[in-house]
């Protein structure tokens, strides 16, 4: 399972910051959460409630709340993916992967991938994609080489058209045939460019807000 991408547009400092609430690897995380923790996290974080309005909200006691907001911001702060602001390194990791992939250089982008990487895929089982979460960087690195190379629901690897976008506050990858969205990539990458996890969805229910190019600005 993974959270359904969108296209955003950030184009302050503020922005940025504000990116990384709608990341695709947070997202990941807080779907890890209890739903209470998860719903306690929100509206603690992102809009900013005190305890006393959450407890009325989520019909608890205040206590249980303050319990719940920290375990949420432990599991979180231990699991949340460190990406680098700077945009124009995200583009840059993003086109070199991208290009080694295309290429099938495995050793390029085995370079590109900290050695413990994970790639989760979502065909919502309409679509071929990996059953489970591919984790280590040959294996990874393999599948995307083999992937590039094969036609991918009808589309065949030339008239693959591939866009470079922002999705999630992310700099991320569009996949389709030019009338037809099939898949997006987005990355996480730590404070030195190298990609830690690989977000894959290729559900078509999931594709319907970037197919439609609604653009959500941050």
């Amino acid at each position: 399972w993974l959270p359904e991408p969108i296209l955003t547009s950030t184009d302050t400092a503020d922005d940025v910051a504000t990116a990384d609430t709608v990341s695709m690897g947070l997202l990941v995380v807080l779907e890890t959460l209890t739903p209470l923790e998860r719903a306690v996290f929100v509206l603690k974080e992102a809009f900013g409630f005190t305890y006393a309005e959450i407890a009325e909200a989520v019909g608890r006691s205040e206590e249980t709340v303050r319990q719940a907001a920290h375990r949420a911001r432990g599991h979180v702060r231990a699991r949340r993916p460190r990406f680098p602001t700077d945009r124009t390194r995200q583009r840059a990791v993003t086109e070199r992967f991208l290009a080694a992939a295309a290429g099938g250089d495995i050793n390029t982008l085995m370079q590109l991938l900290a050695p413990d990487v994970t790639l989760w895929t979502d065909g919502g089982g309409k679509v071929r994609q990996a059953i489970r979460p591919i984790t280590g960087a040959e294996r990874v690195a393999t599948w995307f080489a083999a992937v590039a190379v094969q036609p991918y629901q009808g589309i065949e690897p030339i008239n693959m058209a591939i866009e470079v976008v922002e999705l999630n506050g992310q700099v991320g990858l569009v996949f389709g045939d030019g009338g037809r969205i099939v898949a997006t990539v987005t990355f996480d990458l730590n404070d030195d460019g190298v990609i830690t996890g690989i977000h894959d969805v290729a559900n078509p229910d999931k594709l319907r807000a970037v197919t439609a190019r609604t653009i959500h600005h941050l």
